[in-house]
């Protein structure tokens, strides 16, 4: 199966993806990581990919297709792939469609209140990399890390103002392509609020594993 999982940042995606990479057998297709490989490899479109980065410019859509087409040629993508981070945009979904066939988008619906609550309430320990809620899972002591009693942290990207500009950016950029995806007949939605558990269980409801 060729799935890609649709959620707002902070919906779960990421956790639910860890679980179907080992509950499917299939491998998760980052285009971040592919392009980091790519550069680290020095290959031809790795270097492409460079010379745009380092100039501060986004990498063009064509040249991220073109990467995951060579990534998804690979054996371990014969009996399917999950994708992580693409696409973000109707063209890219467009485009992805000239070199793929997605089975499925699965769409994690959870309030904007409520990743809100998820995001800037979480804390973090620069030093052991221990993370906390506020709420689902404070630490002992209010701001000290309970593994090395290090300070705690709010990530720059879990700060009030960043998470309500990415939400807004997902509501612009990316959630339209529910109906995209949706009048192909290959949308499926399950409610991301209820915890990981329970979006495992639905997830795997949905998908028919």
């Amino acid at each position: 199966m060729n799935l890609i999982l649709l959620g707002a940042p902070g919906a779960g995606k990421g956790t639910l993806a860890s679980y179907l990479i080992e509950k499917m057998g299939v491998p998760s297709v980052s285009t971040g990581n592919i392009l980091r490989e790519a550069i680290a490899n020095k290959t031809e479109l790795g270097q492409k990919a460079k010379a745009f980065m380092d100039a501060g410019q986004l990498v063009p859509d064509q040249l991220v297709i073109d990467l995951l087409r060579d990534r998804i040629a690979q054996d371990d993508c014969k009996n399917g792939f999950i994708l992580d981070g693409f696409p973000r945009t109707i063209p890219q979904a467009e485009a992805l469609d000239q070199i793929a066939s997605i089975d499925c988008a699965l769409s994690l619906e959870v309030d904007d209140a409520v990743i809100e609550g998820r995001m800037t309430g979480r804390r973090v320990c620069l030093k052991c990399g221990a993370t906390y809620h506020i709420k689902a899972n404070p630490p002992k002591q209010e701001g000290v890390c309970d593994v090395c009693g290090d300070t705690l942290h709010i990530r720059k990207d879990d700060k009030p103002d960043v998470v309500k500009h990415r939400l807004a950016t997902y509501h612009e950029q990316t959630e339209p392509l529910k109906d995209y995806y949706g009048a192909q007949g290959k949308l499926k939605s399950i409610d991301g609020a209820q915890g990981i558990e329970q979006t495992k269980v639905l997830a795997c409801q949905a998908l028919g594993l």
